[in-house]
């Protein structure tokens, strides 16, 4: 799911402080090329000003683009330099975004046991630091690797409570993903009409803030597709499509 972009990143300068700004604005919109130049020039910045938190956070950035590429094992070597840099600063605050893209290459890779144990160990740091936005978001994603593992009861728990937050908290950055996490529960119960409403609903939520899905979320969206394509057959899946693309995300569910 989405990271908390938004929360403040206070142990950064003002100069890392924009870095971080622009750079995570142009991954969101998918602008891959413009991140990797921004985050190799800032990690020569950072590393010559002394400023640990701008290092992490650029090469955070550079895993999230081997991701994004398909380059997982890439994107592990890049989050683990990262989170190196992150324990020897000694701010605890620093290793949940490495931590973060370690359990998401897990989930990716089809270690689920694994992942569910790094996405805990990931709820409980963002616990201790207060970050509530972001605990939410690794609970979405604890709940996919529950539903992947067929503790099917557990992850419509988790993605139903998890929905209750985000509109009751008014996370509008975590709306599409939420419609994500009701395609997948429609694509496991075997209703692909209403997954097929459900991807129509994220494609219009992601287009509505200008956005496009993170890696882990994007790869399934086009398994969903294509498993609703396959059992529908691509007419009725377009027209099932189109009636989500025109739903209210919060009303969609009752739809």
């Amino acid at each position: 799911m989405t990271d908390d972009f938004d929360r403040a990143v206070s142990v950064m300068g003002e100069k890392a402080m924009t870095f971080s700004e622009s750079v995570r604005s142009a991954f969101r919109r998918g602008e891959t090329d413009a991140v990797v130049r921004m985050s190799e020039a800032e990690i020569e910045r950072a590393q010559a000003a002394g400023d640990l938190a701008g290092e992490v956070e650029a090469r955070y950035s550079l895993a999230r683009v081997a991701i994004r590429g398909g380059d997982l094992p890439g994107g592990e070597a890049r989050a683990r330099e990262a989170l190196a840099v992150a324990l020897r600063s000694g701010d605890r605050a620093l290793e949940e975004r490495p931590r973060h893209v370690l359990a998401g290459v897990a989930r990716m890779s089809g270690d689920l046991l694994r992942a569910r144990d790094l996405y805990r160990e990931s709820i409980a740091l963002n616990e201790a630091l207060g970050q509530p936005k972001t605990v939410n978001s690794e609970f979405h994603n604890l709940a996919f690797c529950e539903l992947g593992l067929g503790n099917l009861d557990v992850a419509r728990t988790l993605f139903a409570e998890n929905r209750e937050r985000v509109f009751h908290n008014g996370w509008a950055d975590f709306v599409p993903y939420v419609c994500v996490a009701g395609a997948a529960l429609a694509t496991a119960e075997g209703d692909h009409s209403r997954a097929a409403r459900m991807i129509g609903v994220a494609d219009a939520a992601f287009a509505a803030l200008g956005q496009v899905p993170d890696p882990d979320d994007a790869a399934d969206l086009a398994r969903m597709r294509a498993a609703a394509t396959e059992a529908l057959g691509p007419s009725d899946f377009d027209e099932q499509y189109a009636v989500g693309q025109h739903l209210e995300p919060r009303t969609a569910f009752d739809a």
